[in-house]
């Protein structure tokens, strides 16, 4: 049935499913192994040539901004839904539940957003953006008594970071160590009895340390 569609249609369904194979192979390799995974690895994964993925993508940072625009998008819906909550407590722990869910899921999400990767000047924006709002957030928490006094948007930094250490877990254990880990930041974010967890923690994943090499 395919051979029998003009040549033309059948060169743009192929580039549709090409341009399709290489973000999901991006989403896989990026999102285990970090924005350091190289192009022709993407290819690989895709079943596709170098110069195919660079005939869609002719730079790193447009298939990483393509690759990651779905959460980017959630990004932004999080920092809204944050924002317009009439409750700054709930909204700030929201953010912060969020957050930490988008970087589990993704380590080359996590990088984008964290470090000042030379081809990701969009994801910085989503960073300062972001920090901007969490800053907001904290003032209003802080005036209503629910958010500790000391809080400062480098807590908040400082907690990401120490969240990176997560990805080092397989998936499944990495996504529960993540809500976990996030419920104790909020508790301890908290200021009045009121604030504090209200449910049960979520449930500790079975994580195992991994053993450096021995020395000879």
């Amino acid at each position: 049935m395919t051979n029998h569609l003009p040549r033309t249609v059948r060169v743009r369904s192929d580039a549709r499913d090409n341009r399709a194979r290489i973000l999901d192979a991006a989403r896989a390799v990026f999102g285990e192994e970090g924005l350091s995974a190289p192009m022709r690895e993407v290819a690989r994964h895709a079943g596709v040539g170098p110069a195919t993925l660079y005939r869609h993508f002719p730079t790193k940072q447009a298939l990483i901004a393509e690759t990651f625009a779905e959460q980017r998008r959630a990004c932004h819906a999080a920092v809204r839904d944050a924002l317009a909550d009439s409750n700054p407590w709930h909204g700030f722990r929201s953010l912060i539940e969020r957050i930490c869910e988008l970087h589990a899921h993704s380590r080359g999400f996590a990088d984008a957003f964290m470090t000042a990767f030379p081809e990701a000047m969009d994801f910085a924006a989503d960073r300062q953006r972001t920090l901007h709002v969490v800053g907001e957030l904290a003032r209003r928490a802080q005036e209503t008594g629910q958010l500790r006094p000391d809080f400062v948007v480098d807590d908040l930094i400082l907690m990401l970071m120490a969240h990176r250490g997560l990805q080092d877990t397989p998936r499944a254990a990495r996504i529960t160590a993540s809500r976990r880990f996030a419920a104790y930041v909020i508790e301890a974010f908290g200021a009045a009895p009121g604030t504090k967890a209200s449910t049960p923690l979520p449930p500790t994943p079975r994580l195992q340390l991994t053993h450096s090499p021995s020395t000879p």
